[in-house]
């Protein structure tokens, strides 16, 4: 299939108008600009409006194009060229891969693409803090573990590091830090660096840890964050602060449990309380935002409660090789590595670095929706948690559960109750597309559950569907639900498809396989049957194949 140019540009997509025959500089300086953000494509012989005008004759033979790029450029990027034809033109188009690491030309310039005020893209120079900040985003370098730019030791608040060893107490930490002396805690949680002539120098995540405000203000002007709450669209609470982190987690806490009510759950003979929002969500999700952030960047860490929920933002997008397709899977890559690894010696995050599912866990065993990271791009993590009505059935149901384990429910168990709670029954492939895993682990899932009594199977091969149990709703009081959900007989599909045929005049196999949740073999058998019986008549072949009504019906 032949290529076709996006319809405008954008971060990865560059048109370059060849009339006049584009200067190589010029070429160079764009595949530059695309391998220091996310890759992309270059349409040499195209219009800034999209229009294809075509190749200058100088440029026609494409073959030695990759060896010149690859010779202007430091290191060297490989690119891919295929001649295209649009409009009785022929154009150029360059796949430029994504650079792992920073990409100069021969030069010596190092550029980045952006976008600007109006929403259009531009090659811009990466100054000092944006080359720091692409070094920090694909892991090449910890911001947190570099010695800060004029700090001293009497930067450190003595006052904050007698809250670090409370919170090490408070929160299960490592206690082989209560055991240390100063200089020794330093050294153990990256406080310090060690400098040529045998001095210690405070670091970043020395500073936001356990420095003093004074010093956080004038020597990391970029750590900020600010505390919102809006009642219809009325402030109800709005400030900012520019306290050490510790600090700033308990501060945040404390403002923000007068807005965060509760009720109580009856489950046995406990009482289980039930939080608008689940403070163990919203510690790990205030604690990332403050640890990931990009602090070569300005702009504040944003906590804002709504009417539709609670809001994290940070500034600086996910890390090179964490997408939102894989957050629920991917190994543990922080941007601030000394940083992460001292709050979770702490204990202020979860130790495993798996603390995404920690937020899922906050929202699904209440029967809320899942976290929304959906507008999340590449300059901030946006994650927001919904304030829906809990389902209390549900969260009776995973106490239950839970209780009957000795051990809380495996993360990928909970997204599947969830699942079938809101979609009523799912299929192995719908759920793996939820726990974001290949489908043969999403079975084991729904099996294991279906052991455990919680979910009940219907169909066998790739028509096997899933559905809560009759136990879990009879719990629920609602055995009716079941009986609808539970999947019907053969003669109640039949008449669902004569229905459908005395309704819509035609059916074909996809519609069946839709209507009833079957397989195609299953659907083929009953159309089949129906068929023998008079009661469809068959019009066409293979998949062009429809049914109407038979003379019996």
């Amino acid at each position: 299939m032949t290529p076709r140019p996006p319809p405008a540009e954008s971060l990865t997509v560059e048109f370059k108008s060849d009339r006049r025959r584009l200067p190589d500089a010029e070429l160079i300086d764009a595949v530059v600009c695309l391998a220091n953000t996310e890759g992309g494509e270059i349409w040499l012989g195209v219009e800034d409006d999209g229009t294809p005008t075509g190749l200058h004759a100088e440029h026609q033979l494409l073959t030695g194009l990759p060896g010149l790029v690859a010779a202007r450029t430091s290191p060297a990027v490989t690119v891919s060229v295929e001649a295209v034809e649009l409009r009785g033109v022929r154009v150029a188009r360059i796949a430029v891969p994504k650079g792992h690491t920073e990409v100069a030309t021969a030069a010596g310039a190092y550029l980045r693409r952006r976008l600007r005020h109006d929403g259009k893209p531009e090659c811009a120079p990466m100054l000092p803090h944006d080359r720091a900040s692409r070094r920090a985003h694909l892991g090449l370098d910890d911001t947190s573990a570099q010695a800060v730019a004029g700090a001293t030791l009497a930067d450190f608040d003595p006052l904050e590091r007698e809250r670090l060893r409370q919170a090490v107490q408070q929160f299960g930490g490592d206690r082989v830090l209560l055991e240390l002396d100063d200089e020794a805690l330093d050294g153990a949680l990256n406080f310090t660096a060690r400098q040529p002539d045998g001095s210690r120098v405070p670091t970043l995540c020395g500073l936001l840890l356990v420095g003093r405000e004074g010093a956080l203000r004038d020597r990391v002007s970029t750590h900020e964050f600010a505390f919102q709450v809006l009642e219809r669209e009325a402030v109800k609470f709005n400030e900012f602060r520019r306290f050490p982190l510790l600090k700033a987690m308990d501060w945040l806490e404390t403002n923000f449990r007068p807005y965060n009510p509760e009720e109580e759950l009856q489950v046995g003979l406990f009482r289980v309380p039930v939080p608008m929002v689940d403070m163990a969500a919203f510690r790990e999700a205030v604690a990332n935002a403050l640890i990931h952030r990009d602090y070569h960047r300005l702009g504040a860490v944003h906590v804002r409660l709504d009417d539709a929920g609670l809001t994290v933002s940070n500034p600086g997008g996910l890390v090179d090789g964490v997408t939102l397709a894989n957050l629920l899977t991917t190994e543990p890559r922080p941007r601030n590595r000394a940083l992460a690894d001292a709050m979770k010696r702490i204990g202020l995050v979860e130790r495993s670095g798996r603390g995404v599912d920690t937020i899922y866990r906050g929202m699904l065993k209440f029967g809320r929706p899942a976290p929304d990271y959906g507008r999340t791009d590449a300059g901030n993590v946006v994650v927001r948690l919904p304030t829906d009505a809990a389902d209390l059935d549900f969260r009776r149901l995973v106490v239950e559960e839970e209780r009957r384990r000795s051990g809380e429910l495996p993360i990928d168990s909970l997204i599947a109750l969830a699942a079938l709670r809101e979609l009523k029954r799912v299929t192995a492939e719908e759920l793996a597309d939820r726990i974001q895993r290949e489908a043969a682990t999403a079975k084991r899932t729904l099996e294991a559950l279906t052991e455990a009594g919680l979910v009940e199977a219907h169909g066998n091969g790739r028509g096997r569907n899933y559905t809560l149990s009759a136990v879990v709703y009879q719990r629920q009081g609602d055995k009716a639900a079941y009986t609808r959900q539970a999947g019907f007989t053969a003669l109640q599909n039949e008449q669902l498809v004569l229905n459908y045929v005395r309704q819509h005049g035609q059916i074909k196999r996809a519609d069946v396989m839709e209507l009833c949740r079957l397989s195609a073999d299953q659907a083929k058998n009953l159309l089949g049957r129906l068929t023998d019986h008079e009661r469809l008549v068959r019009h066409g072949t293979r998949r062009s194949a429809y049914y109407t009504g038979g003379p019996k019906e």
